[in-house]
C-alpha cells in the first residue's frame, strides 16, 4: 500500500464513527520501489492530499528528511530537486508490505498483508 492510498482511506463507515480519519499506520515490512519523478502528477495530487497527515506518516517512519515543512503553504514551482524527489518517493515509491491500520476513534485494527489493507468489517461493526 502506497502512502498515497493512505492519504485517502478513512473507517468512517464504522458505526459510531464520525470521521475515522487519519487512521494510525503500524508498519512491519516496507519495501521502497524506485520510479521517475513525475513533475504533473505531484502539482495534480497535491492539491487533493492532507499534506500534513502525510508528513506525520512520514516521519513516523523515518522518511521526513527534506520533506517541506507542514506548515509551509506547499508550492511545488519553489522546492528543489531534492526536496520533489523526496515529495516524490514518500508518496508513490514506498510501499508498506506489512502492517496495520487503526481507526482513531474506534481502535479498530485493519491489517495490512502483502501490501493490500484489509477494511472487511463484520456486518454488526457497520453504521
Amino acid at each position: 500500500m502506497k502512502l498515497l492510498t493512505h492519504n485517502f482511506l478513512s473507517s468512517r463507515f464504522l458505526k459510531n464513527v464520525t470521521t475515522g480519519y487519519p487512521l494510525k499506520l503500524t508498519i512491519e515490512e516496507k519495501n521502497v520501489v524506485e520510479a521517475e519523478v513525475d513533475v504533473n502528477f505531484l502539482k495534480n495530487i497535491m492539491v487533493k492530499i492532507d499534506y500534513a497527515v502525510l508528513y506525520d506518516v512520514a516521519k513516523s517512519i523515518g522518511e521526513d528528511e527534506n520533506l517541506p515543512s507542514p506548515d509551509a503553504t506547499i508550492d511545488l514551482d519553489s522546492l528543489n530537486k531534492e526536496q520533489l524527489n523526496k515529495l516524490h518517493r514518500v508518496l508513490v515509491c514506498v510501499d508498506v508490505v506489512v502492517g496495520a491500520l487503526e481507526c482513531p476513534e474506534t481502535g479498530r485494527v485493519f491489517p495490512i498483508r502483502d501490501g493490500i489493507p484489509n477494511l472487511l468489517v463484520n456486518e454488526d461493526e457497520v453504521s
